[in-house]
């Protein structure tokens, strides 16, 4: 089993920065691939960025060249730059075992707006 609790959400004005944060707890060591999704009011959940245990990373080609995501033995970032009013929405990581389990956090909210 593998916990994940997400952190570091708000509300930001346009053009700001925040860096959001998953904490993985459980069987930490079986996890391979670690993502970020979203989720916005009246829409369907999208993929943001995902980050291998190897370091690749892939990102949506709405958030490339603004976000940025990293990992650090139980901990995954979303750095979040330049934010914009369409990336309000609820962000949720999840982690992916090695044996293609996978696993959900509860989302943090993420708001921009003047």
């Amino acid at each position: 089993q593998v916990q994940l609790v997400e952190s570091g959400g708000g509300l930001v004005q346009p053009g700001g920065s925040l860096r959001l944060s998953c904490a993985a707890s459980g069987s930490i060591s079986l996890i391979n691939t670690l993502y970020w999704y979203r989720q916005a009011p009246g829409k369907e959940r999208e993929f943001v960025a995902t980050i291998s245990e190897a370091g690749r990373t892939n990102y949506a080609d709405s958030v490339k060249g603004r976000f940025t995501i990293s990992r650090v033995r139980n901990r995954v970032y979303l750095q979040m730059n330049s934010l914009k009013p369409e990336d309000t929405a609820v962000y949720s990581c999840r982690a992916e075992t090695y044996a293609k389990y996978e696993y959900w956090g509860q989302g943090t909210q993420v708001t921009v707006s003047s």
